[in-house]
Order: C-alpha cells, then sequence, then structure tokens
C-alpha cells in the first residue's frame, strides 16, 4: 500500500505511469484470482484503493482551485 505522502509528492507523468503499472498488476492478479494461483488475496483490495488514490490526486490537480468566498 502506498501512502499518500509519497502520491502527492509524484509529478503528473509518474502519477500516470504509476496509474499504468497499477492497473496492469491488477489485470494479472485478476487473472490469478481465476485460475486459483492468487496466494495474496489482500494484495487485490490494496491495489484497487492505490489506484482510487492516484485518480484522486490527478483529479484534485486538473480541477481550478477555487477562490475563496469572502
Amino acid at each position: 500500500m502506498t501512502k499518500i505522502a509519497d502520491i502527492r509528492a509524484k509529478s503528473p507523468d509518474e502519477l500516470s505511469g504509476m496509474l499504468i503499472e497499477l492497473r496492469k498488476e491488477q489485470f494479472n492478479l485478476r487473472f490469478q484470482r481465476a485460475t486459483g494461483q492468487l496466494e495474496a488475496v489482500g494484495r487485490i483490495r490494496a491495489v484497487r484503493r492505490d489506484i482510487a488514490r492516484v485518480k484522486t490526486i490527478l483529479a484534485e490537480r486538473s480541477r481550478p482551485a477555487s477562490p475563496a468566498k469572502a
């Protein structure tokens, strides 16, 4: 499981690359589960949550900063 501070420290390009790698890992874990070869079943949940973390940070950065209301 990746810490949120580590994810926030990365550039958008690094986050995109990380997202691709996590999705590949998720794909491989799904196949292992389907064929009965998966031993670390908790890893599926951790990868899914890491994907959500990365996507959340990317979405936060793509949104314009909202002006403070006074």
